[in-house]
């Protein structure tokens, strides 16, 4: 009977749980977690008010509460916790599901000036994340700027955007909600570097930032027209195709006068963010232009765009796992079909799914089939991994090692903790905000 250790409780973590426990009626899978909660980005990256996607925790859930798995969460793997050379004593083989952990900086003058955030922190904020600091992101700040086109660019212009009436039925933490509420940023640029028909956005999620109370959405069509696909995009893929009749649609309407203004900007390259008396005042951009294969080029000309706040979503970045290979071309760990390579050679036992083994693409359904290849390698291997001596029990190794796990009991604390929170500031649920809060609901509550 096999043992597995997954790392990570994300999609891709419970996906080849999920994976492991269906194609093999008699292997054990123990899911460990840095963090006491599970779901990976499903609990802290998706927005507060895309409760659709949120609900993918109900699936999610359904394989931690399956009788061969058991959620461990609160396990440091790496150093400071467990060391990724002892977890492979202690399992016949380890998964690692470790996602893609930091996001890509621009590499600009200005990057680190006060005001200036990469879109992840702010989303680990108003999604309650135990490591998000609470700097003020939205204080005294008047304009914002995003730059970046994707999902996650468009999803923290939406909750700039958004107020307090609409996210109070949502879990966002209170304080979060509060400073969101109180906020005075009515301009709100999303700028990337090359045109609509290519922006990483998905059509749905662009069109909600039209439904938005009190807001307007302004296109210049001066810079959509540079975009040799947006006169006629009938050659596009059908997605691409959609974006840029929503675009469009908003450069041909006439404006209005609205609260919030958002502005979605293009051929615009970012090169220099701007201080004013010790803080971010504006960023500099280049006006670029089509090439001939598909990318851009500068033009030399410049304009700067007022923001004390300034959101960089330009991509996530897979960093090193102590113990393990890794590629810091792709950010990813050398793999053959899920098998971790060591310079060139295939590992027994260690394997990656996810975007550690990937990348940081596709959307949450796409951890499906990528976590499958990774089982299906790992039980290719099963008759050689079985001969592995292991304890019978690694829970009790890891507990007389000092480590003390948030089993599921736990988490089922932390979720009621988060429901009383919730009931005695008059909304749903509401997310503890704090590795304190959470560890003494996990603890103190367990049952």
């Amino acid at each position: 009977m096999l043992h597995v250790a997954v790392v990570g409780s994300g999609p891709s973590g419970c996906y080849t749980a999920q994976s492991l426990v269906q194609q093999d009626s008699g292997t054990l899978v123990d899911v460990l977690d840095r963090l006491p909660c599970p779901y990976g980005l499903v609990r802290y990256g998706v927005a507060p008010d895309h409760e659709k996607i949120k609900s993918l925790q109900n699936n999610l859930r359904t394989v931690l509460e399956h009788e061969r798995v058991r959620f461990l969460g609160g396990v440091q793997v790496g150093p400071g916790g467990v060391p990724t050379a002892r977890l492979r004593e202690l399992y016949h083989a380890v998964v690692y599901c470790v996602g893609a952990a930091t996001d890509r900086r621009l590499g600009i003058p200005g990057e680190d000036l006060p005001g200036s955030w990469s879109a992840t922190e702010f989303v680990s904020w108003y999604s309650a994340h135990p490591d998000a600091l609470d700097d003020g992101f939205v204080r005294g700040a008047r304009s914002a700027v995003v730059i970046g086109v994707g999902n996650v660019a468009v999803d923290v212009t939406r909750m700039l955007a958004r107020g307090t009436a609409e996210l109070s039925s949502t879990d966002m933490p209170q304080a979060a909600l509060t400073a969101l509420g109180a906020s005075r940023v009515s301009d709100i640029s999303m700028v990337g570097r090359r045109g609509p028909s290519q922006a990483r956005f998905t059509t749905k999620e662009l069109r909600e930032l039209d439904t938005l109370p009190d807001t307007e959405v302004t296109v210049d069509p001066a810079e959509s027209t540079m975009d040799p696909a947006y006169l006629d995009p009938a050659g596009l893929p059908a997605p691409q195709r959609r974006n840029v009749d929503v675009v469009r649609g908003w450069a041909e309407t006439p404006p209005r006068d609205a609260r919030h203004h958002i502005r979605l900007r293009f051929f615009l390259r970012p090169v220099e963010l701007l201080a004013d008396e010790g803080h971010v005042g504006a960023v500099r951009f280049e006006r670029t232009a089509p090439d001939e294969h598909g990318g851009v080029t500068g033009t030399g000309q410049y304009e700067d765009i007022e923001a004390q706040l300034v959101l960089r979503s330009v991509g996530y970045r897979g960093v090193p796992l102590e113990g393990l290979p890794f590629d810091a071309t792709t950010g990813t760990v050398p793999h053959l079909a899920g098998r971790v390579l060591r310079e060139g050679v295939i590992t027994p036992g260690e394997y990656v799914a996810g975007w550690i083994k990937r990348g940081p693409t596709g959307v949450i359904g796409t951890n499906r089939p990528c976590a499958k290849e990774t089982v299906t390698s790992l039980l290719e291997d099963a008759s050689v991994l079985v001969r592995k001596d292991v304890p019978g029990e690694p829970l009790a190794e890891l507990r007389a090692e000092g480590v003390e796990p948030v089993e599921w009991t736990g988490w089922c604390a932390i979720e009621r903790a988060e429901a009383h929170l919730g009931a005695s500031l008059g909304r749903g649920v509401v997310k503890l905000p704090d590795w304190e809060s959470l560890l003494t609901a996990a603890h103190d509550n367990a049952l």
